[in-house]
């Protein structure tokens, strides 16, 4: 909060950029917001693209929403700040929030399926545990009511049923970065379905794992229970999408020689995936 104001606008209008470039939102869609005082908020103007915002056309507010400032360019606060005030209320070490409409993210939330964990180490260690608050109307109190139950000491992250995502973090940039991690698990998720199988990180895997995040100063809850298996039913969800499973299939060196697959037992597994294909597409 001690960086001179003008370079946080233009920190803002950077950002903006950055998220239309990679897809987040498209026309006038998101929002996001610096805390810049105890009791002001440097937030993004209403009805305009985040690939081209001017620096000027960034809005300030106090607490309660009421912007407090005039701008300069005559720019109108965002409709959806309540739900940044709500966020910077809970939690006072947050000092910025991005809402977007990431699309591979914002599939998992209008799936209503939630975000496995225990698959990719990037998005336990970055990201944490996600979840997914139900549906409630854009730009109303709901919106806000609907994510504050789902907010941790450890949480800054949440996907909005329908709608889109909520970062949040200690400075834009890191928020940011947790939007771009966000969607790229989520493409990962995608992908691995297409390819037709996910592998689980064990419980002394994730132990470990969870151990290196906390070296990193970013403690998880679900240290204190990995050992006896932190993941529960919410990975269900999403295995339950996987229709087909095939055998496993091992090729085999010997003496420099590659076994090449044949025999009986080959051509049992190649009958057993084909059944399981065609059972899927019934």
């Amino acid at each position: 909060m001690n960086t001179p104001l003008w370079q946080l606008k233009k920190q803002m209008s950077e950002i903006g950029h950055r998220i239309w470039l990679k897809g987040f939102c498209a026309g006038n869609e998101g929002n996001h917001s610096v805390r810049i005082s105890e009791d002001r908020v440097l937030c993004t103007p209403t009805g305009l693209s985040k690939g081209f915002l001017d620096p000027e056309e960034m809005c300030i507010v106090d607490m309660d929403g009421t912007q407090v400032e005039p701008n300069s360019m005559g720019r109108k606060r965002t409709s959806e700040v309540l739900v940044h005030l709500a966020i910077y209320k809970k939690r006072s070490d947050v000092n910025a929030v991005i809402h977007s409409h990431p699309p591979h993210a914002t599939a998992f939330a209008i799936a209503r399926i939630p975000l496995p964990e225990g698959v990719h180490p990037e998005a336990e260690v970055f990201l944490g545990k996600v979840k997914t608050a139900p549906y409630a109307t854009p730009s109303k109190p709901e919106l806000s009511e609907s994510i504050m139950p789902l907010i941790g000491p450890e949480t800054n992250t949440v996907l909005m049923g329908n709608h889109g995502s909520v970062s949040f973090s200690t400075d834009l940039t890191d928020t940011f970065y947790k939007l771009e991690i966000l969607d790229a698990y989520c493409r990962l998720l995608i992908l691995t379905r297409q390819v037709g199988a996910v592998n689980i990180l064990n419980q002394s895997q994730m132990t470990e794992l969870l151990e290196v995040k906390k070296s990193f100063g970013l403690p998880d809850e679900r240290l204190a229970c990995a050992a006896d298996g932190c993941i529960g039913s919410e990975n269900q969800p999403f295995l339950a999408t996987f229709g087909v499973t095939p055998a496993t299939a091992t090729c085999d060196c010997d003496g420099g020689d590659v076994k090449r697959p044949g025999g009986p037992e080959f051509e049992a597994m190649v009958q057993t995936i084909t059944n399981q294909i065609l059972a899927s597409q019934k």
